[in-house]
């Protein structure tokens, strides 16, 4: 039986695709892969059927978002541990096989997570993701854990209820902290283990707003109150996406 469910999410991310693929089956665990892919109309079905000779299972069909293409990923898998890879992140090598290993070896956590990079559109390492230590209260203030380089115990998963569906940008950020609330504080490797690709498409460039909105209401729902470390760093923040954004226009 495999250990691990990896879920790979997909919609018109044919281009980086494939280097998710290679980066899954480069691991040395025992996995069962599903590719979620909401009806793409680039070359992203061809590239999966590129692979499907090691998929556990894959669609191509229009689904409800993010959220629900992962909870249904999910959903088709048993392994006792669970993660999803967005088609345009990767796996460092042994990345994945270090978050099972730490993971086993903590019985009482309900996920792990490791270090994570932040890569350009063409792959290069850019910066770290900035990753501390475990604490509701950090946590309150910044979402402190790459979603790539995470992994979580299957039973903690169902017991939250995956994914909020409802959410489009933070359902991640929704998951640590229902996940925190029923198990405890997750476990952490500081080796690093993904990387995040930064380019032109993502959802966090083009809809901060949106993306702050939700994870604000986020705090508030699961902390109590939005600390004001969010009020002061959004202004900030739309400022750097913008510089981002040109960058982006600059290099096509």
């Amino acid at each position: 039986m495999a250990e691990v469910t990896v879920v790979i999410p997909s919609y018109n991310q044919g281009r980086f695709l494939h280097q998710a693929l290679e980066s899954v089956f480069a691991q040395n665990v025992d996995m069962e892969v599903y590719v979620i892919d909401g009806g793409s109309t680039d070359n992203s079905v061809d590239v999966i059927k590129r692979w499907q000779h090691k998929l556990a299972g894959w669609q191509s069909r229009p689904d409800k978002g993010q959220a629900d293409a992962i909870n249904q990923g999910v959903a088709k898998g048993a392994a006792p541990f669970v993660c999803w890879l967005n088609s345009d992140d990767l796996f460092m090598p042994e990345g994945l096989t270090t978050l099972l290993g730490k993971l086993k070896h903590s019985p009482s956590a309900p996920a792990v997570y490791g270090d994570c990079w932040h890569i350009t559109e063409a792959g290069q390492r850019h910066s770290r993701y900035l990753t501390l230590p475990f604490s509701p209260h950090l946590l309150a203030n910044y979402c402190f854990i790459g979603q790539p380089a995470t992994l979580i115990r299957r039973d903690a998963w169902q017991a939250v209820g995956g994914l909020d569906e409802s959410l489009q940008m933070a359902m991640d950020f929704d998951l640590w902290w229902k996940l925190y609330r029923h198990g405890g504080c997750f476990v952490r490797t500081r080796e690093t283990c993904a990387a995040n690709r930064m380019h032109a498409d993502t959802k966090t460039h083009n809809r901060l707003d949106e993306h702050y909105q939700e994870s604000m209401q986020v705090v508030k729902n699961h902390y109590g109150r939005v600390p004001l470390k969010w009020y002061v760093l959004k202004p900030v923040m739309k400022l750097v996406r913008a510089i981002a954004r040109y960058q982006y226009r600059r290099k096509k």
